[in-house]
Parts: structure tokens; C-alpha cells; sequence
């Protein structure tokens, strides 16, 4: 079982689509998929529920205790330990756990939690690992062979102890200067992340307490929404494409390693370009684009644009699979 978190420090890239059609392709291989929503924007759980779903999932008079809110509320009121994790079921192998907009009233409490863990206080480490021993919980019930988790774009107390959860880290890119600027930012704070985690790690004063790893390792980035002519990237966007194996190895990576433009080190898990009209179309039809039939409108060139994103996901699947 492995744990995959996708992060950039750059919103609007196209993580949360990229994580939900990644989802659906890794079931579709025929392995069992949890997809972990801690983004407090819950956007990958829009995609995968219906709005009549989240109105009663969300409904603040319905005590539902179906979003990740329900086994982290004694936590949050200070009355004990996590609860069961909420696990809807989108397919035979696949599981969603929901997010929850209420989810960033745990921020503060996991801001205090994180210095107190240096003072070897046993609730700070229940408050730090809540998100990762409900996940793996989820995970072993389901016989998950992958966990997937989707957070915001920031460098909160939230997406610090979603992201020390993660064996491994993809990093969602746009070709554009704020996606560079991101990566640059990046790189450095999962760092420091790890190594403030390696060292309260150590001063956990209740070893039964599972704890993560807080690995996080870099597994690559995947390039987003490029325009295409010819088959090739249009000259704006590969001009940012270029740059981005250099800045990946320095700020990411932090070992100096000199890239090729062409990356043949293998950091680039792969480039999907912007699939326009089909993207619409795929959240009517409330699908990934690569199950749209011609029912749901999908005929004549959206045909073959379906066949081509099949194959651009599979392909991307297949080199996340072979990193870890």
C-alpha cells in the first residue's frame, strides 16, 4: 500500500482533475484506489458526489458523520482520540473519503499541536498523525493498494500533516511563471518539513501511537494544460516547459543535478494537454473524460480525443506505478 499526495504551491493548475482521473485510471488497471479529500475546498469530492449528496453531506443540521469532520471533531473539541473514517463508495475499487469545507477550523489546532509535539506531549502526536492513522485504517478495511490525497495550495498547518502522511510526492505543473515561482517555493518547505517532522518523530513519548514516516519524496512533476499545435506544445508554453527539469532538480530535488532540457532523468511523469470542450462534458456526465460514450456526447473528434486521453492517463498511471 502506498500513499501519493499531489501538491503545488501554484492553484488552478489542474491537481484536483488531475487527482480525480488518475483515481479512476489506477481502478481501471484493477487496483483498489482511497482518495483522501483534506483540501478544506473539498473540490475533488464535487466531482466524484453529486450536489444533492453534498448539500446533505455538508447540512450543518444533519448529523451525517459521512466527511473527514466526523473523526476529527473530539479531537478538534478536545474530548478524546479519532473517530471511524467516512468512506463513501464510488466503484468496486474505488473508495472516497470526503472532504469537508468546516475542515479549516483543525488548522490552528494543528499549528499548536506541531510545537507541543517537541515537548513530547502524547495529544499533540494524536493530533499530528489524526489524518494519517484514519487514512490507514480506511486504507487496511478496503485492502487499498494505493491512497491518493488531494490538498490546497498553500503551506498551512493542514497540508503539513496531510503531506507527512505521503511515501511520495507529484508536483501538478502549468507551463507559466507562477508555476515556476511555486516550484521554487516547494522545494524547500517539504525539506524543512521532514526534518522538523524527523525530529519530533523521535520525541513520541507513546510508542503504540502510529506515527508516519513523513518520506514525501519527490516522484516527478506532470505538465498541465498546454496548448498544442502539430502535435508539439505552442512556443508560449514551451518556453516555460524548459525551464521547469532545471528548477525541479534545484529546488525540489536540492541536489544540484543538471538536467537536459528533454529531462531524460525521468522527473517529468508526464504532459496532458488542456482537453477543453471534454472537460465540461466529463462533469455533466459526472465521468472522467476517457469513459465518455458517444451518449454523453462524445462523437466524431471528441471520439478520438477520448481515445487520446485514455492513452495520456494510462501512460501517466503507468509511470506514477513504476516511480514508487
Amino acid at each position: 500500500m502506498k500513499t501519493l499526495a499531489f501538491f503545488n504551491n501554484k492553484g488552478g493548475v489542474g491537481k484536483t482533475t488531475l487527482v480525480y482521473h488518475l483515481a479512476w485510471m489506477f481502478a481501471d488497471m484493477g487496483k483498489r484506489v482511497l482518495v483522501a479529500d483534506l483540501d478544506p475546498q473539498a473540490n475533488v469530492t464535487s466531482m466524484f458526489l453529486e450536489e444533492s449528496e453534498l448539500e446533505k453531506l455538508w447540512d450543518p443540521d444533519v448529523d451525517s458523520k459521512q466527511s473527514i469532520m466526523a473523526p476529527i471533531s473530539p479531537l478538534i473539541r478536545g474530548l478524546g482520540d479519532i473517530g471511524p473514517a467516512p468512506v463513501r463508495s464510488i466503484s468496486s475499487r474505488l473508495r472516497l473519503i470526503p472532504g469537508d469545507l468546516n475542515l479549516s477550523s483543525f488548522e490552528s489546532k494543528l499549528s499548536e499541536a506541531w510545537i507541543k509535539c517537541l515537548d513530547r506531549d502524547e495529544a499533540a502526536f494524536r493530533i499530528t498523525s489524526a489524518f494519517h492513522r484514519l487514512i490507514r485504517i480506511a486504507a487496511r478495511d478496503f485492502d487499498a493498494d494505493i491512497i491518493l490525497i488531494d490538498v490546497g495550495p498553500n503551506f498551512g498547518a493542514i497540508n503539513r500533516s496531510a503531506l507527512i502522511c505521503a511515501d511520495a510526492v507529484v508536483v501538478p505543473l502549468a507551463p507559466d511563471l507562477f508555476s515556476i515561482q511555486g516550484l521554487m517555493n516547494l522545494g524547500p518547505t517539504l525539506r524543512r518539513w521532514r526534518e522538523e517532522w524527523l525530529e519530533r518523530r523521535s520525541k513520541n513519548p507513546e510508542k503504540s501511537l502510529d506515527l508516519p514516516i513523513g518520506n514525501m519524496t519527490p516522484l516527478g512533476y506532470v505538465i498541465l494544460q498546454f496548448g498544442i499545435r502539430d502535435s508539439r506544445p505552442v512556443k508560449a508554453y514551451d518556453k516555460w516547459s524548459q525551464r521547469i527539469p532545471e528548477v525541479f532538480s534545484k529546488s525540489v530535488l536540492g541536489d544540484g543535478e543538471q538536467l537536459s532540457l528533454d529531462d531524460s532523468s525521468g522527473h517529468c511523469l508526464g504532459l496532458l494537454k488542456h482537453y477543453r470542450s471534454l472537460m465540461p462534458m466529463a462533469m455533466e456526465a459526472r465521468k472522467p473524460i476517457f469513459h465518455l460514450k458517444a451518449a454523453d456526447g462524445a462523437i466524431g473528434a471528441h471520439s478520438s480525443s477520448v481515445k487520446d486521453c485514455e492513452k495520456d492517463f494510462s501512460k501517466l498511471a503507468d509511470a506514477i506505478l513504476s516511480g514508487f
